[in-house]
């Protein structure tokens, strides 16, 4: 498995925000988690990537993890370039790696005519667009996304799912997290967070 979570529960003085929460998420696969705004759903994925500590219960994560945030983790003066540039060394990835993958990404989400245009003069769909595939620089095992739909056109909606498609071939494992799910047929399974506990 690349990623199990065993009894997680989490409380923020007095309320119980997720309370024993397990399961499991293979290699090649498509999760959903949806809940309504205030179900925990961000607790839940900030302890799934780290950022977070449960209360109880643990996390294993087998593999590299890609994490593509709900507000993008981007800064305003630094170019496309520049953003691809410092996630690389951030993650320890070669120069010459890096730049192979960045213009495959760049090319497939069709922004690569914006790659030395600063965060700040980008539309908030190119931001986005910029914030997954720095989430997909590193190739991870595991990828997770916090409402990755929002500031999606069509196009990039689209080309999200054929790039999804191609990573699971791949053997990654693809857990997305929202509140608003369309296009069910396509995950293997869906959890609903209702009062703290997935149904």
């Amino acid at each position: 498995m690349l990623l199990t979570a065993r009894h997680i529960s989490k409380s923020f003085g007095r309320k119980h925000v997720l309370r024993d929460i397990s399961f499991e998420l293979q290699a090649g696969s498509l999760y959903g988690i949806v809940g309504e705004n205030g179900s925990g759903k961000s607790t839940l994925l900030k302890i799934i990537v780290g950022a977070w500590e449960a209360d109880s219960g643990t996390i294993s994560l087998n593999g590299k993890l890609g994490y593509c945030p709900q507000e993008a983790l981007l800064f305003p003066l630094l170019t496309v370039a520049e953003h691809f540039r410092y996630f690389a060394a951030a993650y320890g990835i070669p120069k010459d790696i890096m730049k192979k993958r960045a213009d495959h990404l760049l090319d497939h989400f069709n922004f690569k005519k914006y790659e030395k245009e600063k965060v700040a003069n980008l539309s908030g769909g190119t931001q986005q667009k910029l914030n997954l595939t720095l989430a997909l620089l590193p190739e991870p095992d595991l990828l997770v996304l916090d409402e990755p739909y929002n500031g999606f056109d069509w196009d990039t909606y689209l080309r999200f799912w054929e790039y999804t498609g191609q990573l699971r071939q791949q053997g990654c494992a693809v857990l997305v997290v929202t509140h608003l799910l369309s296009e069910r047929e396509r995950f293997d399974r869906i959890y609903d967070l209702k009062n703290g506990q997935l149904m």
